[in-house]
């Protein structure tokens, strides 16, 4: 059946102060919406994730960063920096950024895309076969230039200097054309046990250069995957009671491992220039 107001057009008449005029309708609105978000890549599991279905129970930095989430989204293009969602698994870090990309979308009309870091690298490393048809640039353009990328899971890919040099071509060329990026990372910067950091995994240079690019939303949770889901969605009180009752880390020799890596971030900020290069070579 054809749209009431604008007959399929995409037109609406208004009249303003008198005088006839059209406008875009709310039918072409929702259609350009849908096909933004069909394009975003956000993966089935996540499609539906919004700040509605977010649960928020009594924990201040989870808080804090649902809110700078939503601030994010209602400023949306103008933001002077994107967000950095670090935390341990379970948590809502992925729910969260697809919440922003969606808001983003709905409202703006935005381009933007959602991409796993380990599913992007593999599929920038499958372009080097000459059989298969995208190339290197196919790959990496939409990602370099969407308005708005999420970045999800960094980290979790084996470190090697080719990942690191990919990834900082992405983050470098986001930066310089002032585009913003949202990433989730399992990884904390300064873990308290002899875990890896951040800065183990993607590298001091270009942790600073992330410092400067994303507000950093570090919080701890309760792992939503653990909850029985046979008893329906859980409510913020079951998040609450799993949070307060699961396993204190170890602090004494956090504190000793914290100490570290600040230390050795403090000095790679004397350099964060970018090196150079090309994605793809080793």
């Amino acid at each position: 059946m054809a749209c009431l107001h604008c007959g399929d057009t995409g037109w609406k008449p208004v009249e303003v102060e008198g005088v006839q005029q059209v406008v875009r309708c709310d039918c072409w609105r929702e259609a350009l919406s849908g096909k933004l978000l069909d394009d975003a890549r956000i993966p089935p599991r996540y499609r539906k994730c919004s700040f509605d279905n977010f649960v928020v129970y009594p924990n201040e930095k989870l808080q804090k960063a649902v809110v700078r989430a939503q601030a994010f989204a209602d400023a949306f293009p103008v933001v002077e920096q994107g967000l950095f969602f670090v935390g341990s698994p379970g948590i809502g870090k992925t729910h969260l950024a697809v919440a922003v990309l969606r808001a983003v979308i709905r409202r703006c009309g935005a381009r933007g895309i959602f991409r796993n870091t380990s599913e992007l690298l593999k599929e920038i490393r499958g372009t080097y076969n000459p059989m298969v048809g995208p190339t290197e640039s196919g790959v990496l353009r939409p990602v370099i230039e969407s308005e708005l990328l999420v970045l999800d899971d960094i980290g979790t890919e084996k470190t090697s200097e080719w990942v690191l040099e990919t990834l900082n071509l992405i983050v470098n060329t986001r930066y310089n054309q002032r585009r913003p990026t949202i990433f989730t990372s399992n990884y904390e910067e300064y873990p308290e046990s002899h875990g890896e950091s951040l800065g183990d995994k993607v590298g001091f240079r270009m942790l600073s250069r992330l410092h400067e690019m994303c507000e950093f939303l570090e919080f701890r949770g309760a792992d939503y995957r653990y909850f029985e889901h046979s008893k329906g969605p859980p409510t913020a009180a079951d998040l609450l009671n799993m949070y307060k009752n699961q396993p204190s880390r170890p602090r004494e020799t956090g504190r000793r491992a914290s100490g570290q890596l600040k230390a050795r971030f403090r000095e790679s900020k004397s350099d964060v220039s970018w090196p150079g290069g090309k994605a793809g070579t080793s």
